[in-house]
């Protein structure tokens, strides 16, 4: 039982007549003699959820029969017992240890009933004891304690404490209101600090522990401060409630008034014709659904939106949400679409116009615009998917896509999206939902068709609130794509009329799934030759306007440029290239704002005098035939570039080891160089013990750098049988290509970008698969015209080519040098030889072979 329920017992049970009579006899009992010592012995009364205060009158229900065989021991002689809390109130058996050791000389009437309850005795407190001793006879408790003398004159400060515990507990009894006038006047009169302490413990609602610690408090100038401090905390407590209902019932009485003020203006509006502004608004959103030309199922689920809004007071907080949904419906685009231009002339020009190169990018483009312009509107979306490295020109050329057919262009970047519903949106379920990125971006675009760029789509994150890429599956599967499901929306919406087109840098970085349902279209690079005519026709001029100088203020050489470009910058785009022409650009710029003289000619000679010393150095090709060197070319994502290797044998167990930063396929690579070697030391006129003794050392230069791929085997069996067999190997002379064990050359990729690198680095020879022959349509003519292409099926052809013969030992005389006849016998007759597992074309962490 709480103190609420205790208290309620209690009024209850004081409204009884017999209760006031039995106080009243009670007030006849004489206190117990001390004896000289001022110990008392008389029963015990354990008390449990209530304690008894001196000077206070309370009916207590009794329950436990050791406590009604002590009452009725105590009625027996002179009806005082000690009334005593008990530690525990759930204990039900009792000892000396479960009691305090402070408890209240009480007098006790005898057992009755009334009608509400039985079993109720009334006790009254007389004065404080101190517990000495506790012993038990049959079932009953008898206690030995001493009197505790609490008649003591107030001081100063207790008649100050008592004067403030007065003031504060009026203060109580304002806010609670049910503290009756005589009590207050009964308080009043109190002039014992202890005797006031109590009665006002007993006033206002006390936790049974803090009864506890003042029935221990000893001192009553203790027992008031105490009091005080609960007083000022309940206080505290009632004055907050009184607070917040304060609070509510304005709030109630605002909303109620509101209402009122509301309808009498409904009322008169009415009666003039008019509108209030809320209905006002209604009638214009009803309207705008009307206007919007809504598909059926978008209709008629703003309709039933608008239903739900129209019965809904309007400052109730639903009205927001409804409201914003209603809104999306009405503004996105269902049925606007910008014409579209399918003259194939004018798309070219705008391609021409806008980017340099990227044929292959365009030619597809203007497949597309001659197909649709031949079957207008009954013609698939096509989704592409550009693959390239930065800067390239992917997003750029969406933009011009979109000018040459005039359509809206739109754009998203999906790098390090990790939620599903970024693509889908939120449930309305949730607060602040709003529809998916898909779906804004349709709405800001304006129109059903605009050309769409996914941009970074290789860069979309798994997170734990689900695959944003697996949402794109729907988006971009043209069968699926014109009932579009937006979480948000949840109305079907048409993407199907969307150019779509997403832009990646590698293609293994694309979910299969996702890749599956789109056309790639590689964007190879920029060979050197087109940065130099896109810095002339685009870099340039732009960074003269950013830079505040005038067009034609400011030149650069052809030679200035090319050096920019081998020298200053490392990539396959042209971001890095605009920059720097924009940093000599500022410069100069710098130069004429301050007055002074500045260059009208930027030439390849002054251009370190604006950029600093080189931070990039070209490989240089070799300069004298050497032993166990053979240059290969490699494909970066920089372009090409020429890679010499390096063999050298020293004395050992027949160990192979490859140093550079090299990957596992080109390590596998050297190993199969080395045993092609083995297979055929007869034929070379080794020994077969020469490479039980010798431990061979392969190195590709620059090792910062990370190399792999399988097109540099046959360079590297050059350069190991070169070491071997002490020929050397042409200078001028450079190759690419798989090999076998069993010495045949397979296809490789990057063949444009290789080739390029031989020209620029100045080789005259370039060593090719036969079934690479194919790709020099990509290779500008002229530089098939400067190169000696040499197209290979054996390494037969390859040391044919690339070894010169074997050098005369001294002291032999003259013997005509034999020349090897090297068996193509392993070659598999008429058959074609296998696919290479391995390609090129997935490029390496920096650089591939």
């Amino acid at each position: 039982m709480n103190d609420q329920d205790w208290y309620s017992q209690i009024e209850g049970a004081l409204n009884s007549e017999e209760l006031h009579q039995r106080a009243e006899q009670l007030e006849n009992i004489p206190n117990m003699m001390p004896d000289e010592e001022g110990i008392i012995f008389c029963p015990v009364l354990p008390l449990r959820e209530v304690i008894v205060f001196p000077h206070m009158v309370v009916p207590l229900p009794v329950g436990r029969s050791s406590t009604i065989e002590a009452i009725e021991a105590a009625n027996q002689q002179e009806q005082l017992m000690i009334a005593i809390p008990q530690r525990n109130p759930r204990k039900h058996s009792v000892h000396k240890k479960d009691f305090l050791p402070v408890g209240v000389l009480s007098a006790v009437s005898e057992i009755f009933s009334t009608g509400q309850s039985d079993n109720l005795v009334v006790v009254q407190g007389r004065y404080r004891v101190e517990l000495i001793e506790i012993v038990r006879d049959n079932m009953v408790l008898y206690a030995k304690a001493r009197v505790v003398d609490e008649h003591t004159r107030p001081s100063k400060q207790d008649l100050a404490l008592m004067r403030n515990l007065m003031r504060l507990f009026k203060r109580y009894a304002d806010l609670t209101r049910s503290i009756p006038d005589e009590a207050m006047d009964y308080l009043m009169e109190i002039d014992e600090p202890g005797w006031l302490a109590d009665m006002l413990t007993n006033s206002f609602s006390v936790h049974l522990d803090d009864r506890h610690e003042l029935l221990l408090s000893l001192e009553p100038t203790e027992r008031l401060e105490k009091v005080n401090n609960l007083l000022v905390r309940e206080l505290g407590v009632l004055e907050l409630e009184d607070e917040l209902h304060a609070k509510v019932q304005d709030e109630v009485e605002r909303g109620q008034r509101e209402n009122y003020l509301r309808e009498q203006m409904r009322v008169i509006q009415r009666e003039l014709g008019e509108q209030d502004p809320w209905s006002k608004e209604l009638q214009e959103l009803h309207n705008q659904i009307k206007a919007a030309k809504l598909p059926e199922a978008a209709e008629e689920a703003a309709l039933k939106e608008f239903e739900r809004l129209y019965q809904m007071p309007p400052m109730s907080p639903e009205v927001g949400v409804i409201r914003t949904y209603i809104d999306w419906i009405i503004d996105l685009p269902w049925t606007e679409m910008t014409e579209d231009n399918l003259d194939v002339q004018h798309a070219i020009e705008v391609l021409e116009e806008n980017h340099y190169g990227l044929e292959k990018p365009k030619d597809r483009i203007l497949e597309s615009i001659a197909i649709r312009s031949l079957k207008p509107g009954k013609t698939r979306q096509p989704i592409l998917c550009f693959i390239g490295p930065p800067g390239t020109g992917k997003t750029t050329l969406g933009k011009s896509i979109a000018e040459a057919m005039g359509r809206k262009f739109v754009r998203i970047s999906l790098g390090g999206v990790r939620d599903e519903a970024e693509m889908r949106g939120h449930r309305r379920t949730y607060i602040g939902a709003l529809p998916g990125r898909i779906i804004q971006t349709m709405k800001r675009a304006g129109t059903l068709n605009p050309v769409f760029i996914l941009d970074e789509v290789d860069k979309l994150g798994i997170g734990y609130r689900g695959d944003p890429a697996a949402a794109l599956l729907e988006v971009l599967d043209p069968e699926q794509n014109q009932e579009f499901s937006d979480h948000y929306l949840e109305i079907a919406y048409d993407l199907s009329k969307v150019l779509f087109i997403t832009t990646a840098n590698h293609r293994s970085d694309i979910p299969w799934a996702l890749l599956d349902r789109m056309e790639v279209v590689e964007f190879p690079g920029y060979i050197e030759e087109e940065k130099v005519e896109i810095a002339k026709k685009f870099l340039v001029s732009r960074q003269l306007e950013e830079s505040g100088l005038d067009q034609g203020e400011l030149t650069f050489t052809e030679k200035a440029i090319r050096r920019i470009i081998n020298e200053y910058t490392y990539e396959a785009g042209v971001r890095n290239l605009e920059r720097e022409i924009g940093r000599v650009c500022r410069k100069v710029a710098r130069l004429k704002a301050e007055k002074k003289t500045y260059p009208s000619r930027i030439s390849d000679t002054t251009i370190e005098k604006y950029l600093g010393p080189p931070e990039y150095s070209t490989t240089e090709s070799e300069t004298e035939d050497q032993v166990g060197v053979a240059t290969s070319i490699a494909w970066t994502m920089a372009g090409g570039d020429i890679m010499p290797i390096e063999v050298a044998l020293t004395e050992g167990k027949g160990n192979l080891q490859v140093t550079g930063q090299i990957g596992e396929v080109m390590q596998e690579s050297a190993q199969a160089a080395l045993t092609y070697l083995k297979s055929r030391a007869k034929t070379f006129g080794l020994k077969a013990d020469v490479f039980e003794n010798v431990d061979v050392h392969i190195h590709v230069p620059e090792g910062a750098i990370p190399k792999d791929g399988p097109s540099a085997g046959i360079t590297l069996a050059t350069a190991v049988i070169s070491a071997f067999t002490g020929r050397k190997v042409r200078k001028d002379v450079c190759m690419t290509g798989e090999v076998t064990l069993r010495g045949r050359v397979l296809p490789i990729g990057g063949v444009r970008n290789k080739v390029l690198a031989a020209h620029r680095n100045g080789l005259k020879t370039v060593l090719l698969p036969q079934r690479n022959e194919k790709d020099l349509v990509d290779v500008p003519k002229k530089v098939q015209t400067d190169l000696n292409l040499v197209f290979v099926t054996h390494m037969d052809d390859v040391l044919e080519a690339a070894l010169l013969p074997a050098e005369e030992k001294p002291g032999k005389g003259k013997k005509a040098a034999k020349k090897d006849q090297l068996s193509k016998n392993d070659q598999p007759p008429g058959g074609k030889p296998a696919k290479p597992i391995a390609d090129d074309k997935q490029p390496p962490a920096v650089s591939g072979v």
